[in-house]
């Protein structure tokens, strides 16, 4: 179940208590724009609801939004009877995609590894997928995946941070800034400048971060704590090692070493 999102600018507020219901971008009203903000009073220390930039396509995962080089800076959004359509961008520090935020809900797509496949799905909001057909064309008015809903997030070498998004007919999405309303299609034949997104996603999805937090999880215990184990007082480089070995998964056979390390020392002097 994805969780509630929460987006810059919202305002805090304390709300009542109210029965526990699922909530998240599945069973919202596909006809309501309005953003779901997560209760401070019931965050834990593990939830992440900041926005950063996917680095490899194993990295996209949970709640994204497609950010597009056009002018002005847009993402790719879609209504509730499923037009795909591009969103003007208004969470941004100067301009700078990198910094892009969400500020509808129609922007967001929940991004799910399609099963035995290196290709991904896109939902929407309302709960139906992002498709591309053979002309070309983008919509979101799918219950189901199939091939058309299936795509291929491929890493651009020369712009690091950036995707081109490859469909299963080997066409890349694109904005198309012809006429004074930038256009998303599905029908570019080779990477260029107009096909290079940038993927924001929220940071506790991303798998890296997630890691780096899980071994600093492991890492927080206190050196009276790692003394009490023990039985006697510890030496500095005793407790780095001690909390290493947390980190490293080898922390009770480490603790074996000091204990027996502190008899012999006991019994030489």
């Amino acid at each position: 179940m994805v969780k509630p999102l929460a987006f810059k600018g919202d305002k805090k507020s304390k709300k009542r208590k109210q029965p526990a219901t699922e909530s998240g971008l599945d069973n919202q009203d596909p006809n309501s724009t309005a953003l779901t903000t997560t209760d401070p009073t019931t965050s834990t220390t593990d939830d992440d609801d900041s926005w950063v930039t996917a680095e490899a396509p194993s990295d996209i995962t949970g709640p994204i939004i497609f950010a597009l080089p056009s002018t002005p800076p847009t993402c790719i959004a879609c209504d509730a009877n499923g037009k795909v359509f591009p969103s003007e961008l208004e969470n941004m520090v100067e301009g700078d995609l990198s910094t892009a935020e969400p500020h509808d809900v129609r922007q967001v797509w929940v991004a799910n590894r399609v099963a035995g496949t290196e290709n991904i799905s896109f939902k929407g909001h309302h709960g139906r997928y992002l498709s591309c057909d053979k002309f070309g064309i983008l919509s979101a008015a799918t219950e189901a995946i199939s091939p058309e809903e299936s795509f291929l997030c491929i890493a651009t070498p020369s712009t690091p941070g950036t995707f081109s998004i490859q469909t299963q007919r080997e066409r890349f999405l694109t904005v198309c800034q012809d006429s004074k309303t930038p256009e998303v299609r599905g029908d570019a034949e080779a990477i260029s400048f107009n096909t290079t997104f940038r993927i924001r996603m929220q940071a506790r999805f991303k798998p890296r971060l997630k890691a780096n937090k899980e071994s600093k999880a492991k890492e927080k215990i206190s050196r009276k704590e790692l003394e009490e184990v023990v039985g006697r007082r510890l030496e500095d480089d005793e407790v780095r090692r001690l909390k290493r070995a947390r980190r490293e998964g080898d922390y009770h056979e480490t603790i074996l070493d000091v204990r027996v390390k502190g008899k012999h020392d006991k019994f030489a002097s």
